[in-house]
């Protein structure tokens, strides 16, 4: 059974939230400060951490990066912040999605049944399942990924972009391609901020040393080109 941490300081929806998780079949266990979700974190382990930003004793950033810190666990926060760039410093922290409150109940379903698919099908690809420029390592089975042999940190949306990615090396990939991609096979919502925030995100972290992957086609989407020097 699936073991999620629901961190929300209003004990209402903290506790509506947790009781729609518990009639899909997992285990929650609920918290209301930053003090509580660490002390929980420490005392078990977690498939999924549903984290409030604004939090009565500090952020749900802190909570995030402490995670972060210690495990690879997938983090969807779920905050009243609604702007691009709260958005974009979430998924800098490793965050799998952001839910923008208010919200209907379904998204909340729809949203951890899609990051524990992407999970289980990471874990289910073949073991030669590898991309490898001499650089850039990832590892799609074991869902590990290295630069110049320093270990890089991908939410499970960025190793199946990185995987789409790979895949379709030097061919455009429009955005809508890329959002059925990502998103239709697990009857999950489109979000065209969450993509453009994670090729960001995958951008800062694997273009260095004038390294270039991918190459964004104004007006049409993205070409993944394999590190070329620029």
């Amino acid at each position: 059974m699936k073991q999620i941490l629901m961190v929300e300081d209003d004990t209402t929806l903290n506790k509506m939230l947790s009781n729609i998780l518990l009639a899909e079949g997992y285990k929650v266990t609920s918290a209301c400060t930053v003090a509580e979700a660490c002390q929980c974190f420490q005392q078990a382990i977690y498939d999924l951490v549903v984290l409030d930003i604004n939090l009565p004793d500090g952020s749900g950033y802190e909570v995030c990066k402490i995670i972060k810190e210690r495990a690879q666990t997938p983090v969807i926060f779920l905050t009243a912040n609604d702007l691009e760039q709260d958005m974009i410093k979430g998924y800098e922290l490793g965050a799998a999605d952001y839910i923008t409150k208010p919200f209907p109940n379904s998204v909340l379903r729809h949203k951890v049944k899609a990051i524990f698919a992407m999970l289980e099908s990471a874990q289910k690809e073949p073991p030669h399942k590898i991309y490898d420029d001499g650089q850039l390592m990832i590892d799609f089975s074991s869902v590990r990924a290295t630069f110049n042999g320093e270990e890089i940190v991908f939410a499970p949306l960025e190793y199946r972009m990185l995987e789409v990615f790979t895949r379709n090396q030097k061919i455009l990939l429009t955005r809508q391609k890329l959002l059925e991609s990502l998103w239709d096979s697990q009857e999950n919502y489109v979000d065209e901020h969450t993509l453009t925030a994670a090729v960001s995100r995958i951008r800062g972290k694997i273009e260095k040393g004038g390294r270039k992957y991918i190459q964004t086609v104004y007006g049409m989407g993205y070409m993944f080109t394999g590190g070329n020097t620029i």
